[in-house]
């Protein structure tokens, strides 16, 4: 894509709908499943979240660009939205902290960024007709075209995308003399996470997301932790193989979102593809456990059936999403196993959720053995 001066761009949808707007300086052409963010800020972090790894973000905020960038505000080494869909874009910041501009970021990375869209109409339409593919382009002068070339993208149902997101090698995050080890299933995961942890003195080795069991323990920690991620959780059948194994193993075991889909799997749940998604940083959860409500970040297009779940006398509903009854967490009766379907580490969004880190490390001291590298 090249950077040239602000052309007319489309963006077709897949059931043959068309929004119209402009790009923000940047040329070409970008598909992906199209979803929406309600969240009012935080939207580098949106942006580079792994999880949203294939899709077109909409944000609903009308404004977007106008606190710029800061480097220490990201989720993953670089943007993963294949493109953005806005109202009123910020071609100037205004924050003095930041290091730069969103503009900048994205000509950087080259992505498509589209403004002065309709994206109220475009929402709408969206959470009526349901999450689709969709493509964005300047080349406006042949639509068929590029009907023909969003005919050929692949549905995000039966799609397995954490291999594009996922570390290739194992490394560390953490101080070394923490009190506390975890290995780490990367599957796509929010940099956040792993910040929450080390803050409760603990040191993490990060996997990625094709190692065995043999690989997580071989270090000898003390609890395993199922990271976030892109795609179906369906699709992904070698990790729910190992993620059985992970469970079946005694250790303490916490997961969030693809994490969470994939124990249920691995314990004979069936996940399915919602509607439009949960997408945001005010979606309510009610903790079943002690009746408190909590403001949750949610990101996610797939969910763990219920129906299924409270037919299974070992396993536990503990968190519903208030909004549709969905299930947002569950912990095994028999096992030192919980997992919540939303995202604790809120980066964007509130903080209600971060007890579950301090459950996790509480679940470990529980369960923790002498291990050989202490003696």
């Amino acid at each position: 894509m090249a950077y040239t001066h602000r052309k007319p761009a489309v963006i077709i949808l897949e059931d043959g709908t068309l929004f119209w707007g402009r790009s923000a300086g940047l040329e070409g052409t970008a598909y992906g499943e199209i979803c929406f963010n309600t969240g009012m800020t935080g939207y580098q972090e949106i942006f580079t979240d792994p999880s949203y790894f294939g899709q077109i973000m909409v944000t609903t905020n009308a404004h977007i660009g106008n606190y710029g960038v800061k480097e220490d505000e990201v989720e993953s080494e670089n943007i993963k939205i294949a493109g953005l869909v806005c109202k009123n874009f910020s071609f100037k910041y205004s924050r003095p902290g930041a290091d730069g501009s969103l503009l900048d970021y994205f000509r950087d990375q080259d992505k498509m960024l589209i403004c002065d869209v309709d994206t109220r109409a475009l929402v709408r339409h969206i959470r009526d007709k349901g999450a689709m593919n969709a493509i964005l382009s300047t080349e406006v002068e042949d639509i068929d075209a590029l009907r023909q070339k969003l005919s050929k993208v692949p549905s995000m149902e039966g799609l397995e995308l954490s291999s594009k997101v996922a570390t290739k090698e194992p490394y560390f995050y953490g101080k070394e003399d923490s009190t506390h080890r975890i290995s780490v299933l990367d599957l796509g995961i929010k940099r956040n996470i792993l910040r929450n942890f080390a803050e409760r003195d603990c040191y993490m080795k990060v996997f990625p997301m094709d190692s065995t069991l043999d690989d997580l323990t071989a270090w000898e920690p003390d609890g395993i932790f199922i990271a976030n991620g892109p795609g179906d959780p369906a699709a992904m059948t070698n990790t729910i193989a190992e993620v059985k194994k992970i469970v079946d193993s005694g250790y303490p075991v916490f997961g969030i979102c693809l994490g969470h889909q994939l124990i249920a799997l691995s314990q004979g749940l069936k996940t399915y593809k919602m509607h439009n998604g949960h997408r945001g940083i005010n979606h309510p959860v009610k903790n079943l456990l002690t009746g408190k409500g909590e403001i949750t970040t949610q990101n996610h297009g797939f969910v763990v059936d219920k129906d299924d779940l409270l037919a299974n006398q070992d396993i536990e509903l503990t968190h519903e999403h208030l909004n549709d009854g969905s299930v947002a967490g569950m912990r095994l009766k028999n096992k030192p196993v919980f997992c919540v379907q939303y995202h604790p580490e809120a980066y964007p969004g509130p903080h209600d959720s971060s007890y579950l880190f301090d459950d996790f490390v509480d679940l470990i001291k529980t369960h923790k053995k002498q291990p050989q590298w202490q003696s």
